[in-house]
């Protein structure tokens, strides 16, 4: 069974810094991308980072280039978001998921349909 756990949310000002955790387990396919995506209230889930597998390949949306990083622990299957100067509009929660093969990368990189599995979600907080 794919399992997708994500944490790490929490309460921070702006200015400042998370560190998200994904851990996953129960995969069975050869090759994968982790992606992180956000969902404030009232809008759209929003992609904004994918890691291939193995991390060579990395993508971020211009809304938090430059801000996130995203890495992969290999041997513990856990991928982080590393999130600096935090804005207030970063306000969401924050979930993980997984795309099969290069599915991702052929159909849309921050398209939530390109996903296959998803984790529960965490909550961030950035209050100005």
């Amino acid at each position: 069974e794919v399992q997708l756990q994500a944490s790490g949310g929490g309460l921070v000002q702006t200015g400042g810094s998370l560190r998200l955790s994904c851990a996953a387990s129960g995969f069975t396919f050869d090759d994968w991308g982790i992606g992180w995506f956000r969902q404030a209230p009232g809008k759209e889930r929003e992609g904004i980072t994918l890691i291939s597998k193995g991390g060579v390949e990395k993508y971020y949306a211009d809304s938090v280039k430059g801000r996130f990083t995203i890495s992969a622990d290999n041997a513990k299957n856990v991928y982080c978001l590393q999130m600096n100067n935090l804005k207030p509009e970063d306000t969401a929660v924050y979930y993980c998921a997984v795309s099969i093969g290069k599915a991702a990368q052929i159909l849309g990189i921050f398209g939530p349909d390109s996903y296959d599995f998803w984790g529960q979600g965490t909550l961030v907080t950035v209050s100005s």
